[in-house]
């Protein structure tokens, strides 16, 4: 309809896309101390979701929101009490601008939110034992123009991860170090 009224539109997958029923930008798993799922949380994580992106100018969230807004004609959650999802700007999205409306909390979570398990101990205690941050918004793609080809455009709504390094030593090279530091403090008195 919108690319009938001369409104750019595209259709957008995500994969591992993320349903994050209690919007606390989280993908939470709850488990026993035995290691068996108990099912407190509603959140889940779907293959892929699909919406759409048209091109609008925000003059009521500023002119840094311009461009690709998200429109989801199947959402499954209600959105000010009724069953709605965007226009959510792309940009507040990618910056993390969840405090905007138009459900910007429910897409960013959809593409980055964290999936954390948990061990539940008691009702009053649980603690974190895992978190992947990595896992959610893969691929989010659209359809080339005048091809079938597929244009990555998870750049759009969130920067790359960053890789983890790891900077593990043994301690008789953390101790050499220490040691290697001291003579150079010792000949610079």
């Amino acid at each position: 309809v919108l690319r009938c009224l001369g409104i750019p539109t595209r259709v957008i997958t995500n994969f591992n896309s993320a349903h994050d029923k209690n919007l606390n930008l989280s993908i939470d798993k709850y488990i026993d101390v035995s290691g068996n799922n108990l099912h407190l949380s509603e959140d889940s994580v779907w293959n892929f979701h699909v919406w759409n992106e048209s091109w609008f100018i925000r003059r009521d969230l500023g002119s840094f929101y311009d461009g690709w807004q998200v429109l989801d004609a199947t959402p499954q959650e209600k959105s000010k009490g009724i069953y709605q999802c965007g226009p959510a700007s792309t940009r507040a999205i990618k910056e993390g601008d969840v405090n905007l409306d138009y459900d910007s909390p429910f897409v960013f979570a959809a593409v980055n939110a964290d999936c954390v398990t948990w061990i539940r101990y008691s009702k009053k205690r649980k603690e974190r034992v895992y978190s992947d941050t990595r896992k959610i918004g893969k691929f989010i793609s659209t359809k080339a123009v005048g091809s079938n080809s597929r244009v990555d455009v998870t750049a759009n709504y969130k920067y790359p991860e960053v890789k983890e390094i790891s900077f593990k030593i043994s301690y008789s090279q953390y101790k050499n170090s220490l040691l290697d530091d001291r003579k150079i403090l010792v000949t610079a008195v």
